[in-house]
Parts: structure tokens; C-alpha cells; sequence
């Protein structure tokens, strides 16, 4: 038995033994307030934020303010630390304006919007003052929720209009878009699971219909900047996947980050050389051969959802109209593949790894 096939057994041993008496203690959580609604939230971010940008620490937090307007039209503020996140974003080379971590003290959100908030991660615009950064912000928050429309094992995003204030700096303030992505652990109570940290996992161990279902996902919003199974060198997986584990039964892994893909087309994203693909809104399938069996009824639900999906982008009233035709051609083109049997077969079923 290899190293690996031995984890994997190890881990559901270890899960499938655990006392009876622990099988009620992690049901369902109910749904968080933030996400029950995917109306426009608008925002007011108070904090230092030229000392947050130029230091991009990942581990300290500056203090600062985040303000909204309760449906009584009240302000509710709260404080909130705040500090840079990711890898690749936080570069000052790839975005001038880094992505954000958000920690709420739970104390002081008690019958508020962010009630059962702690530590939130904060997509931004990247640069400033660019509309296609701003777009992309709006795009990539679509993919989320086009995931969201195929499956509720995917992560909750709630839609941003930010108003940053920099208490350093008399220039005006910005004003951008922005969204809160669920936090990992909030996802994971939210279906009755928990984050698992390992190395990595096998095909068989996950949930073949979900893994497929997100496969089919990835394909239709062209991203090859994943994997479900295997994280980046040096950290624990998956990559840009999160791995969630039963107490007993079949591995989640469930995506997010959506940038490089070509339905968000990032200013910044290029294709990996090792897929051979000219540029990212190239399409490749990278579903596992052995969750083939799942791809027709798969499809099927694609088929289903079609309207459900362009509906979300024209529902959409805050993207420019170009971006809204991009990305409704781009939809276009996935669903002509699931309407050829021929394009079908060559492009998913075919082409499975």
C-alpha cells in the first residue's frame, strides 16, 4: 500500500471510530445573517490605509472602523482589525491595493449584521481608479455565485460597494466594489463538517458527484489554477480548494479563488505553461476520469440551471454593458459544448484525467 492510499485510510479510520456520542455534535449551523441576502451592502472602511498598503504585513493587524446602515437606517459601527492576505495579490508588483483580512471582536457585533462574524476575508479591486479591476471584482464574485446557484457546498459571498477612508492621507476617499467570501469554518458548520489539514488526498476519497459538479464548474468559468486532491508546494490542501471532512463518509473539497479564469480574464493572469493553452479564456477540462459516471447527470444539471445562470449575470446591474455581453458569450460557448454530443465527449468526457 503506498504512503499516500496509507494516509488516506488512516484518515477515515481515525474519523469512521470516533465515539457515537460525538455523531449529533456537529449538525447543520444555521445560516449566517451576512449571506442570507445578496443585495448590494454598502460599506465605510475607516483606517490607516497607507501604512496597511505599503507594510502588506500578513500577521499584524492596524486598527480601524467598518460603518454600514441597518434596515432602520441607523449607523451601526464597528471596530475591526485589518490586514493584508493572499500570495500572489499581495504582491505590490500584481495589485496596488491588496486583498483584505477582516477580524471582527465578537463582543461588539452582538444584533448586527456581522453577529456571528469573526475573521473574514475581503476581496478588493487590486488598483485603483481601473474600471476593468473594479469589473473584475464583480466578475469573480459572479463565479462564486454561479457555484453557489449548482451547489450549496460552496463558499457564500455577500456583494460590497466600499468606501475606504484613510486617516493618513487628505486626498478624497476611495469608493470601490468588494466581497466577503464565507470563512472556512463557517462553511464548514454550515454542513454539519470540519476543516481538514493534510497534505494532500486521493480522488477516491472525495465526494465524486460534488467533485464533478465542480470540475464541470471550473471548466465552465475556464480555471486550471486549482486542484482538489494536492496543495502548492509547501502548504497543506488543496490548492485553492478547501478540504472538508464528515465524521464519517466521502472528502469535500470545495473551490474559491476564481481569478486566473477566464470568465474573470484578470489583467494580471496568464495561463500555466503546462497546459499548453495560448491564454486563459482557453478552456480545458481537468475532471477526474473516475467520476466520468457522474458527468451525464451532471450536464443534465447544468441544463437546468442555464437560466438561473445568465440570469445572474443580467441581474447584475452594477457590470458595464461590454462586460455583461463578454461574459454572456463566454457562457454561450459552454453551453454550445453541452449541446454538440461530439464537442461533448472531446472537449470533457475525453479529455478527463
Amino acid at each position: 500500500m503506498s504512503v499516500l492510499r496509507f494516509a488516506t485510510f488512516f484518515l477515515f479510520t481515525v474519523i469512521s471510530t470516533l465515539p457515537a456520542a460525538n455523531a449529533g455534535e456537529r449538525k447543520p449551523a444555521k445560516p449566517n445573517p451576512l449571506f442570507a441576502d445578496h443585495s448590494l451592502l454598502e460599506v465605510t472602511i475607516t483606517a490607516p490605509i497607507s501604512t496597511l498598503m505599503r507594510e502588506r504585513s500578513s500577521e499584524e493587524y492596524v486598527m480601524g472602523q467598518l460603518s454600514y446602515r441597518d434596515k432602520e437606517s441607523d449607523a451601526v459601527v464597528l471596530d475591526v482589525g485589518i490586514r493584508a492576505r493572499g500570495r500572489f495579490r499581495r504582491d505590490k508588483e500584481v495589485c496596488s491595493f491588496a486583498p483584505l483580512r477582516l477580524n471582527f471582536k465578537k463582543e461588539t457585533t452582538r444584533k448586527t449584521l456581522f453577529t456571528r462574524t469573526n475573521k473574514i476575508k475581503l476581496v478588493t479591486h487590486c488598483r485603483d481608479k481601473s474600471a476593468r479591476y473594479s469589473q473584475g471584482v464583480l466578475k469573480e464574485y459572479l463565479a462564486y455565485r454561479i457555484l453557489n446557484t449548482m451547489t450549496d457546498k460552496s463558499f457564500s459571498v455577500r456583494l460590497l460597494r466600499i468606501t475606504y477612508v484613510d486617516t493618513e492621507a487628505s486626498k478624497g476617499n476611495r469608493v470601490d466594489f468588494g466581497f466577503l467570501i464565507e470563512p472556512d469554518e463557517d462553511l464548514a458548520k454550515r454542513l454539519g463538517m470540519k476543516v481538514l489539514d493534510v497534505a494532500s488526498t486521493t480522488t477516491s476519497a472525495l465526494d465524486g458527484r460534488h467533485t464533478n459538479v465542480a470540475s464541470v464548474f471550473q471548466y465552465l468559468i475556464g480555471n486550471t489554477d486549482f486542484s482538489p486532491i494536492q496543495g502548492a508546494e509547501g502548504t497543506s490542501c488543496c490548492h485553492n480548494h478547501v478540504l472538508l471532512g464528515p465524521e464519517q463518509g466521502p472528502l469535500l473539497s470545495v473551490p474559491y479563488d476564481f481569478d486566473m479564469s477566464g470568465f474573470v480574464n484578470a489583467a494580471y493572469a496568464t495561463p500555466n505553461p503546462r497546459f499548453r493553452i495560448r491564454n486563459v479564456k482557453m478552456r480545458l477540462y481537468r475532471g477526474r476520469c473516475a467520476n466520468n459516471e457522474y458527468l451525464d447527470s451532471t450536464l443534465q444539471a447544468y441544463q437546468e440551471r442555464k437560466q438561473d445562470i445568465y440570469q445572474l449575470v443580467s441581474g447584475l446591474t452594477h457590470l458595464k454593458p461590454k462586460t455583461r455581453q463578454q461574459l454572456i458569450r463566454y457562457i454561450d460557448d459552454f453551453y454550445a459544448t453541452l449541446d454538440d454530443p461530439k464537442k461533448r465527449d472531446s472537449r470533457l468526457r475525453e479529455r478527463c484525467i
